[in-house]
């Protein structure tokens, strides 16, 4: 709280310019507030997830479960650090967490119910108090052993701050109405404790309190809505306004969430099933007619969530939002099951690309890449590739089939999972999440968004991803930074013959640095000076005053490199403060010149 007070302190002093009695203009002043905030968000253009400025982004992340499943947090940290293991997801470069919740656990924080859950769903709060004890009331544990936990929303909110300390989005999944640890399995968006209603609720509600914050930049709306006509609950796809017609739920989950935030990314899966209409089919078709059982059948399957082949007739419509709209399957290996496409009742066969192309892909979700008319993003794949659990190697043949399909086409994706206890698939991580499959890892880290040099790009404009990683800006900018070199500057004055104001030319030699929270060039060479240029953009503009007053207020998410130290310091009085914040708002606002901008020699 205190660090707030002083940062909004430190924005107000410096949005307010006092000399001359001139206050910056009120456009200028929400940009200084919001700059940081709302400068990430996506939206699609000719079938392509791209940025504020069109430029296309690949989001390449992990998912990681347990707010699902009753913990009312992250499974986990029963037994690890929770902040640790975040900044260790973003380090290993991936710049996107889906994280799995209930309809249940929203309204409870929307109603500020206690963490019991209300008696409804299996809720035990799971957090170990020693591993953790920046998640407790008191910052730990007394010599008698006594804790209190902090409430399961404001340790969510702690989350999101260290995601974002990060430079690592989050995309939230409505995987159940009902906190349940089976709760996916329940087929539709709504249940016998939670109505449509209440999912409705909760999405505008969830959307509303984060519509400022870009560090959530999507959600999805709901986990694999699935099951098969002849099971009596299932999830259909038409232009029907029946009760379990998953396309229809989608547009109105879609609006309660973009009419709070209109430039949330919104996330639809498919469905199970859809009909083979040339052939007979129809909503009332058994998927598994047992009376006819040796005859083609008349309704295509899918993994859970997986079949999209409604969209090509029947796209979700949301009018002017529809740039909001990614498509996200579910895909799977024959570990999982032996789905039909994997030719496991013939071992004279095998399956490739081609095949799955053939037999599955195509027709049912990678159609909409194929012909570009939506982006998709994988919400969902994965498996083991050890050889005690796939002895035949075919889960791990599979999984590189997929990863370099999505490669070539640049499909979004999130990895299940970071979680060691996902009983099909296994997860990045072991030994109560204390270790991590470096055999797996280095099997995904392939599909990770990286440049030519191997450095993880994140999808924030300025904060870079992870210790490893760089920021958009930087990427799209030429230049990389990361949190480990240091710079040591020497510094020469001269004047350049292109404008009136003195600039420096500062000569760097890259070295190791045990500091985490230094971010430098990456790169030996010289740097020329401009004054105010705080984040290196090549600009001087409201950002580099915002930077100035986050870092002076101790955000650690605020990374200055020792060149942008150099810029920043506009007074001359070798420190980076409001003082420096303010002057370059005042050259901003055309009251003082370039050359008064410099310090005075």
């Amino acid at each position: 709280m205190k660090r707030m007070k002083r940062l909004t302190a430190a924005l107000a002093a410096a949005a307010m310019l006092a000399m001359n009695g001139t206050v910056l203009p009120a456009s200028q002043m929400s940009a200084v507030a919001a700059s940081d905030t709302q400068d990430d968000w996506l939206h699609v253009e000719n079938g392509k997830v791209v940025d504020k400025d069109g430029k296309e982004v690949w989001m390449t992340g992990v998912n990681w479960f347990g707010y699902n499943a009753g913990r009312q947090v992250f499974d986990g940290v029963w037994s690890k650090n929770m902040h640790s293991m975040l900044n260790q997801i973003a380090d290993h470069g991936f710049n996107l967490l889906r994280v799995p919740m209930s309809t249940q656990i929203i309204l409870q924080w929307k109603n500020k119910k206690p963490d019991t859950g209300g008696g409804v769903g299996e809720v035990t709060m799971m957090v170990n108090p020693y591993e953790n004890p920046e998640l407790t009331v008191g910052g730990g544990v007394d010599g008698a052993g006594q804790y209190e936990l902090k409430y399961s929303f404001d340790i969510w909110n702690m989350a999101v701050d260290w995601c974002r300390e990060n430079g690592m989005k989050i995309m939230v999944d409505i995987h159940s109405a009902t906190t349940a640890a089976m709760g996916h399995q329940k087929p539709l968006w709504y249940d016998d404790n939670f109505s449509e209603k209440d999912w409705l609720e909760a999405l505008e509600w969830f959307t509303d309190y984060y519509k400022d914050d870009d560090t959530i930049i999507a959600i999805d709306l709901k986990n694999e809505p699935h099951g098969k006509p002849e099971e009596g609950s299932f999830a259909k796809w038409d232009d029907s306004k029946d009760a379990n017609n998953w396309k229809y739920a989608a547009e109105k989950g879609a609006m309660a969430c973009l009419k709070q935030n209109p430039n949330l990314l919104i996330m639809i899966e498919g469905i199970e099933c859809y009909p083979d209409f040339a052939n007979g089919g129809d909503w009332t078709t058994p998927a598994v007619d047992y009376a006819h059982y040796d005859e083609p059948s008349k309704i295509f399957g899918a993994w859970w969530g997986g079949n999209l082949r409604g969209v090509k007739d029947h796209p979700v419509d949301i009018g002017e939002y529809k740039k909001q709209i990614v498509y996200s399957p579910h895909d799977y290996g024959p570990l999982v099951w032996k789905q039909k496409w994997f030719y496991m009742d013939d071992p004279s066969k095998t399956f490739t690309r081609e095949t799955l192309l053939d037999d599955y892909w195509r027709d049912t979700w990678a159609y909409l890449v194929e012909e570009n008319m939506y982006p998709l993003l994988m919400g969902e794949w994965g498996g083991f590739i050890d050889s005690e659990h796939d002895p035949t190697g075919e889960n791990k043949h599979w999984m590189q089939e997929l990863r370099d399909y999505m490669i070539d086409k640049h499909i979004h994706h999130t990895f299940w999972c970071f979680n060691e206890n996902s009983g099909d698939t296994g997860g990045l991580v072991y030994d109560d999440f204390g270790k991590w499959d470096e055999d797996k890892y280095a099997f995904v880290e392939k599909a990770l968004w990286q440049d030519s040099e191997g450095v993880f790009i994140g999808l924030d404009h300025k904060i870079p991803l992870g210790k490893n990683g760089q920021s958009l800006s930087d990427y799209y900018g030429g230049g990389k930074t990361v949190d480990n070199p240091q710079t040591v500057v020497t510094e020469t004055t001269t004047t350049a013959p292109t404008t009136t104001a003195p600039t420096t030319t500062v000569t760097t030699t890259t070295a190791s640095d045990p500091n985490p929270e230094t971010t430098t060039s990456q790169e030996t060479g010289t740097f020329q000076i401009k004054w105010g240029d705080v984040d290196l953009s090549k600009h001087v503009d409201v950002s580099d005053a915002v930077l100035i007053c986050r870092y002076y207020a101790e955000d650690h998410s605020a990374k200055i490199t020792s060149e942008g130290k150099i810029n920043a310091d506009v007074t001359g009085d070798d420190e980076i403060n409001t003082q420096d914040a303010l002057k370059i708002l005042q050259y901003i606002a055309k009251i003082i010149s370039e050359e008064e901008l410099a310090p005075a020699k």
